[in-house]
């Protein structure tokens, strides 16, 4: 892209806002959908580990521990999109792409958020700390996947699934057969709205050459995303049916059903609106499934 070009898509100067205001537009604060579609497929997989409910140390170490990493997760993205996110609609007035918040002032954020949350996972196994170094290193590296891997929210999927993983290290020291299965079911998961969230800003990725889901997958996005759900539905069906979780796991697994069948309806036409409603919608699925596990065990 040419000088010119890129100057006259430089964002206009925005008013002046308190730091903690820009801190917390850097970590999405106004946005929790970004960290509820992390933490219910994580305390689905807590208190499938712990077989009921895991006590409220781990409880809150998970939450807590969720939010803190989502929101560091937030500060690296934008570092790393920084030069991209000025030519995209939605994102030219993100605090560092307008230059409200510096690099530097970010990497400190960022790092602080993470600390806080590796503090918190120390209080836990070794297992689980160990499981959390791999986990952030795919989480600094994911916002970068975009510049060469045609899917990279497959890689987002692996990076966002680490505490499904690290959930189950907690508990039992060591991840099972149905950790990993409950990991490939969010895996598809996160496929499935991260495409549809893909979809919303496709236009703006094809004009910077970044690479999405949406863009590989071409005419075949909705299709795609509906094999994504369905795949995340039976394999989280298949993970599950073993525990005899009753009326309670069938009542959510057909509530989850019922809102992949809503999502289609909002993005077949593939309209941004559309797309994005259904993105940030989408973490009820996980509040469904996680309110029949719960259930399931409580009344078992």
């Amino acid at each position: 892209m040419s000088h010119a070009a890129s100057s006259s898509s430089t964002p206009p100067p925005a008013s002046p806002r308190s730091r903690l205001a820009l801190y917390l537009d850097l970590i999405r604060w106004n946005r929790p959908a970004g960290w509820l579609v992390l933490v219910w497929p994580t305390l689905a997989a807590l208190w499938v580990a712990a077989e009921g409910f895991p006590g409220w140390h781990l409880l809150a170490v998970f939450v807590l521990g969720t939010v803190l990493m989502r929101s560091a997760g937030c500060c690296i993205n934008d570092i790393a999109d920084r030069d991209f996110d000025r030519h995209v609609k939605r994102t030219t007035q993100r605090p560092i792409t307008s230059g409200q918040v510096s690099v530097k002032e970010a990497v400190v954020v960022g790092a602080v958020l993470a600390l806080v949350a590796l503090g918190l996972v120390l209080t836990t196994r070794w297992e689980a700390v160990a499981w959390s170094v791999p986990a952030v290193l795919f989480t600094i590296l994911y916002p970068f996947t975009k510049r060469f891997f045609s899917m990279p929210q497959a890689f987002l999927g692996i990076a966002f699934n680490f505490g499904i993983v690290i959930a189950f290290a907690a508990v039992l020291g060591t991840v099972t057969a149905t950790g990993w299965m409950l990991w490939l079911a969010n895996m598809f998961l996160v496929l499935a709205y991260d495409t549809e969230y893909a979809m919303v800003d496709r236009d703006d990725d094809l004009k910077i050459g970044m690479k999405t889901s949406a863009i590989t997958l071409g005419r075949w996005d909705v299709t795609g995303i509906m094999v994504f759900f369905a795949l995340s539905w039976l394999l989280t069906l298949w993970a599950l049916l073993p525990y005899g979780l009753g009326w309670p796991f069938a009542l959510g697994m057909g509530a989850a059903a019922a809102q992949i069948l809503w999502h289609f309806t909002l993005i077949r036409e593939r309209t941004r609106a559309g797309c994005f409603v259904a993105f940030s919608k989408s973490h009820w699925i996980g509040a469904t499934l996680f309110a029949g596990v719960a259930l399931g065990f409580a009344l078992r």
